[in-house]
């Protein structure tokens, strides 16, 4: 049977920028913009290469691995993959995935047409729902959000250019300090790079069914496919984030996240625009906490080899991600900061191994550079929660990098050299045993 390469890449293209493309994510490129005025170019191209680069590379190097978490991480330890796959799908699940889409659909979709309704109200529902689609998974929710997605992205082509045909304002200098790295490290709020880690397994799965059984004809695919994927996201993310920062001279830099995207709509469409905005965000919140609800239970049932109810997963998974959701977006982009800041790292070093695997002779390089960027990481991430390490701080401030948010780079390379000198020495060790 013939294949119809290009075909089959359009297809899998437009898949994963659905999956990649999340309602919740729209908040984060105007904020950047706003916060970068000016100097937007830096902070665009720092937030593409995590937003938009990383999840890319995370799929390519899932595709080469073989389309499992466990060859993905797996070569650290078969204990390390698990935990690693645990702590990704609590993350994306209902830590923070989940309860944001619930507080997006709130203070984007129902909080500026009905001002006076309680958030603990419209949680309750939204929650409710989430869990009743989980459960008993029916085609009407993906049959509502396949039509809202291409209107709410026709409606995001809409607002981008009339953004830049008709600016709100001129990008002003806000006297940011570091652009790139602020749009790097904002770029981690995606949490792509996490999710293609998930994804990767579904998009490989998909194209040994269409018939690419070789690794080498799946990455091909998978290339094209993620290049499609990823102009999509370029177009709409780069946009947002340059409307954005064309505000920066109109609008107060301490706006939220939420609030600022609703007043560019509503700047650039009118009230009609943040309404029709709030239905089309507010079903495409609904249908991804549907879709990661659903991923979790999937996850802990398969990884206990059914030992652990599905059902019973969605429902706890769902009563967290609503009292979480209560703490607003804000807050909960503020609790995923440091989260994120530990996880992040170690996502990224293990990606850029994978695609280099050919290469990677003695696999002891992953458990030095993976441990190296952890511990660095875990350090930063502690940090952004104020708490002060004394002396280990001005040693870790001395770190190239460390002022830009990539202090792990250095210890994760340093971890390379390290494990290798120690499998080689023991490598010596065991031929001297064998001569005494």
């Amino acid at each position: 049977m013939t294949k119809n390469t290009n075909g089959d890449s359009f297809v899998i293209g437009l898949a994963l920028f659905a999956m990649f493309f999340g309602a919740g994510n729209l908040i984060f490129p105007p904020s950047i913009g706003i916060s970068a005025g000016d100097s937007w170019f830096s902070a665009m191209v720092g937030f593409f290469l995590t937003g938009i680069g990383m999840p890319l590379l995370g799929i390519l190097a899932i595709s080469k691995a073989g389309g499992t978490l466990d060859n993905f991480a797996g070569k650290i330890s078969s204990k390390f993959s698990k935990i690693y796959g645990i702590i990704i799908i609590i993350i994306l699940g209902p830590i923070l995935g989940v309860p944001r889409t619930g507080a997006t659909t709130y203070e984007v979709g129902i909080s500026p047409i009905f001002p006076d309704v309680s958030p603990v109200l419209v949680s309750i529902i939204f929650f409710s729902l989430t869990l009743f689609l989980t459960i008993k998974p029916t085609g009407i929710i993906d049959r509502i959000g396949k039509l809202l997605t291409p209107i709410l992205l026709i409606m995001l082509f809409i607002i981008i250019y009339k953004g830049i045909i008709n600016p709100i304002g001129t990008p002003v200098n806000t006297g940011i300090l570091n652009p790139f790295s602020n749009g790097f490290t904002e770029g981690y709020q995606t949490m792509d790079a996490l999710g293609a880690t998930i994804f990767g397994g579904i998009i490989v799965g998909s194209l040994v069914e269409k018939g690419y059984k070789d690794k080498k004809s799946q990455f091909k695919v998978t290339l094209k496919a993620g290049l499609i994927s990823s102009m999509g996201l370029a177009i709409v993310y780069g946009g947002l984030l340059y409307l954005g920062s064309t505000a920066s001279s109109e609008f107060s830099l301490e706006m939220t996240k939420t609030g600022l995207i609703i007043a560019i709509v509503g700047n650039v469409l009118g009230e009609i625009g943040k309404v029709i905005l709030g239905i089309c965000v507010s079903v495409a919140c609904l249908t991804t906490a549907v879709g990661l609800i659903a991923t979790v239970g999937n996850f802990f049932s398969e990884i206990s080899k059914g030992k652990v109810n599905y059902k019973l997963v969605v429902i706890i998974a769902t009563i967290i991600s609503g009292i979480i959701a209560n703490l607003g977006v804000e807050s909960i982009v503020k609790f995923a900061g440091p989260i994120l800041a530990v996880i992040y790292p170690v996502a990224i070093v293990l990606i850029v191994l994978n695609l280099f695997d050919d290469l990677i002779k003695n696999k002891v390089i992953y458990i030095g550079a993976v441990y190296g960027a952890l511990l660095i990481s875990t350090i930063d991430g502690i940090n952004s929660l104020g708490v002060e390490w004394g002396l280990l701080d001005s040693i870790i401030n001395i770190l190239p990098l460390w002022d830009e948010g990539f202090g792990w780079i250095i210890p994760s390379i340093l971890g390379m050299i390290i494990s290798v000198i120690i499998s080689k020495l023991n490598k010596i060790k065991k031929v001297e045993k064998q001569y005494i």
